[in-house]
């Protein structure tokens, strides 16, 4: 009996330890999330840190999700005061040709009328409408063909590592007949990568949050249109779509064409977290928001933003410099700024910090030399990861991992006599040290 009482509790023992560690250990992006999309990507839409990734390097054609950079083009001009939300315009043939061909859905658009850039934008970033995005493309660049060259110029100041940009729309330029833009192919088709669709609503949503009011909005009325967001995951969604809602979701673009499969770039944000997601090629329209659900839930669950190493942060042993022909013979630094990253939960231990100086900044004899200006740099003070990191969406968000290191006091150089007496003192001193090591020879 005491040996069965035993076996039991070492047998609820072994199971109370092994649910412990899985509530307090880190779970690898591996493990946890099983995205089925031909490539994907999660990021901090803060710090651009990515947390998850799988084939995010594949181009793929990303359909409407093209639109970001539309998107992103139009409230630059606005920006830069080269139109407004209230200039007008008509439309040509062409998109008005788009608008006509059921095989599009788009909101009907007239050539009798004026519309505003705020109906045009509304009916593109809400109803993912093609025969409004190329009517944009036309306003802000006179033609679809010199839009695209904007698009692909604006790709190279982001640097989007993956892309090609044919039209406006995402569509397929096989699917716009004769009216393809100048300067591309009949056949050709845009071109993203996870990771570049992922930077690209990156770009868009810190240079220019308001896309996402546009972009939260359930439904919009178009003329006498009640038209539906495609984004069916967006809380307040009518009738049988708000099952797909997500708290704290608004944004950005779904896509969808043959070639290209359901697409879709989101983002949410809950607590103060932000966070993009990228599923392409998925199986269906709800496979495409099942898969950024888990993505989503991987993130928010998994990942937080911490203040690991505060302001004035001194390495034990190495924040103190001898200093040569000063009042003080040494000086202290310390980190002038917090390091704070996103980590996942449970994974503080992995990281360390270590100072990279500036050698210019000190002797031969590693001493710096007077006078020193409190507050003056002497190097920088680096992260250090020892476990798995998948880095940045961009090159620059990694000097988020690092701070400049700093005097923390000044130090006045001596005046000329106390240096003349170190220097005579230095002088009998060598003198000494040589004769003491001379007499120890003779012994």
């Amino acid at each position: 009996m005491k040996h069965r009482l035993r076996v039991t509790f070492l047998l609820l023992t072994m199971i109370m330890m092994t649910f412990t560690s899985m509530l307090v250990s880190p779970i690898s992006a591996s493990a946890a999330v099983d995205v089925k999309a031909k490539s994907a990507i999660l990021v901090d839409g803060d710090t651009g840190k990515i947390l998850f990734e799988k084939s995010a390097d594949m181009a793929l054609p990303p359909a409407s999700m093209t639109k970001m950079m539309t998107e992103y083009l139009v409230l630059e001009a606005i920006d830069q005061g080269k139109i407004s939300w209230d200039t007008t315009t008509r439309i040509s043939d062409y998109p008005y040709s788009i608008s006509a061909d059921p095989a599009f859905s788009g909101v009907g658009l007239r050539q009798d009328k004026d519309y505003t850039v705020k109906e045009l934008y509304k009916a593109m970033a809400v109803n993912s409408d093609n025969a409004t995005t190329i009517a944009l493309a036309e306003l802000i660049a006179g033609s679809e063909g010199d839009f695209v060259k904007m698009m692909r110029q604006k790709a190279e100041e982001m640097g989007l590592p993956d892309y090609k940009f044919v039209n406006s729309t995402g569509l397929s330029n096989s699917d716009l007949g004769g009216n393809y833009p100048e300067g591309t192919q009949p056949d050709a088709d845009n071109l993203l990568s996870a990771r570049s669709a992922a930077l690209l609503a990156y770009n868009l949503i810190n240079d220019y949050p308001e896309a996402l009011t546009y972009s939260s909005m359930p439904t919009i009325q178009f003329e006498d249109k009640k038209i539906e967001n495609w984004n069916w995951m967006l809380p307040g969604m009518p009738g049988q779509l708000a099952q797909f809602g997500y708290q704290g979701l608004d944004g950005l673009k779904t896509g969808w064409t043959n070639m290209a499969g359901f697409c879709f770039t989101g983002t949410a944000e809950r607590n103060g977290q932000r966070l993009i997601s990228v599923v392409m090629k998925t199986d269906s329209k709800e496979a495409r928001f099942a898969e950024t659900r888990k993505l989503m839930d991987y993130g928010f669950n998994q990942f937080t933003k911490k203040e690991l190493y505060p302001a004035d942060y001194q390495i034990d042993g190495e924040s103190t410099f001898a200093v040569t022909k000063g009042k003080e013979d040494s000086v202290e630094i310390a980190s002038k700024d917090p390091i704070s990253v996103t980590i996942q939960k449970g994974t503080e231990e992995q990281y360390s910090v270590e100072y990279k100086l500036d050698e210019s900044k000190f002797n031969d004899e590693g001493e710096l030399t007077a006078p020193i200006k409190k507050g003056e740099q002497l190097g920088t003070m680096n992260l250090k990861n020892s476990g798995d990191d998948f880095g940045y969406i961009t090159d620059n968000e990694s000097k988020r991992e690092t701070v400049a290191v700093v005097t923390q006091s000044g130090v006045e150089k001596a005046n000329w006599f106390v240096l003349t007496l170190r220097t005579i003192g230095d002088f009998f001193s060598d003198i000494f040290t040589s004769v003491a090591d001379t007499v120890k020879g003779w012994f």
